[in-house]
């Protein structure tokens, strides 16, 4: 589910009017997501992605944060970074208003997400994370993670008298791994605009083959190991009989793809564990807060927060780098 706000005719001849790219032939919305209302527009020639902007996010989305996606995702294009690139308007602007919302237009990628990511896959998706790291930390372009370590102890606040329905013993564990967390949250790791959202349906593969990144619409300055560890917690986890494990193939051949292009630091390597386990905490309070929050009326899937809550326990039972590795 990813359509809160529907479009019509007149909608689309509205687009039409405000950018150079002809008769809008056919629109479809797009199911996937839960943040932003996506839909694909067809064009004689060319399909594009409209990106209606909802007030959903967390952390808020401001104007200043929908021109840095944007133009992040310009540049990014620029330097043969697979993604997609935000398309201007007749006055020269990515940003547009449709139903008094935000909106944006992007080019189409080629591909789709897989379910399911290989061994092999995984080496790929660390390479191509190196690669977008080693271009996007030279990018002048600044935007504050909202949802980084500073903002956790708020989320937990707001959730914090009803977290017992979702599990008894979870509001005492998240308050103790909020607190290890931020005692041990590392300092001065190398930085630069991460992705911050690296998930299965953000990743495109064609034929088989990676093929690039779509959704930056969380990206934001932060540590490089931040969006490594986000790969480790979204991509490298598997289930087994109703447990989330890692699976050591995975995460040992995403961190060897990604070193093909981009040593680990030794100061990287020994928090490791800490920023795992941050991204973890972060996915917990996120899924929890909207499985607390969204209505029951709503065709928003709600995902389940307990699937983070396993993943957490797993860190917190971590010691060292290697054993993210088949070591």
């Amino acid at each position: 589910m990813a359509v809160l706000t529907k479009i019509n005719g007149k909608d689309i001849s509205y687009i039409e009017s405000q950018f150079n790219f002809g008769k809008i032939k056919n629109f479809q919305g797009i199911k996937k997501g839960i943040e932003n209302t996506n839909y694909s527009i067809f064009t004689k020639n060319k399909k594009y992605i409209l990106t209606i902007f909802e007030k959903r996010i967390h952390g808020g989305c401001k104007h200043k944060d929908l021109i840095f996606f944007t133009k992040l995702m310009y540049k990014l294009s620029k330097s043969k970074i697979k993604c997609p690139s935000p398309v201007k308007n007749k006055k020269g602007k990515y940003i547009f208003k449709l139903k008094n919302k935000n909106a944006c237009i992007v080019t189409f990628l080629r591909g789709k997400d897989k379910k399911q990511l290989s061994p092999k896959d995984c080496f790929a998706v660390g390479k191509n994370v190196a690669k977008f790291h080693k271009v996007s930390s030279k990018i002048k372009l600044y935007r504050k993670n909202t949802l980084s370590v500073n903002a956790w102890p708020r989320l937990l606040s707001k959730i914090d008298n009803r977290i017992r329905k979702i599990s008894k013993n979870l509001k005492q564990i998240m308050r103790d791994d909020l607190k290890y967390i931020e005692k041990n949250w590392p300092k001065n790791l190398p930085s630069g605009i991460v992705h911050c959202d690296l998930f299965v349906d953000n990743i495109f593969f064609n034929k088989n083959k990676f093929y690039g990144f779509i959704d930056f619409y969380f990206s934001s300055n932060d540590y490089l190991s931040y969006d490594l560890g986000t790969c480790i917690n979204a991509l490298c986890f598997k289930r087994k009989k109703n447990r989330f494990i890692l699976d050591r193939k995975k995460s040992n051949q995403l961190i060897k793809g990604y070193e093909s292009v981009r040593k680990i630091t030794k100061k990287e390597k020994l928090s490791f564990n800490t920023i795992c386990r941050g991204s973890a905490l972060r996915y917990l309070l996120t899924r929890a807060y909207d499985y607390l929050n969204t209505p029951k009326n709503t065709n928003i899937q709600k995902k389940d927060p307990r699937e983070y809550f396993q993943k957490l326990n797993f860190h917190r039972n971590i010691e060292s780098f290697n054993q993210y590795l088949n070591k």
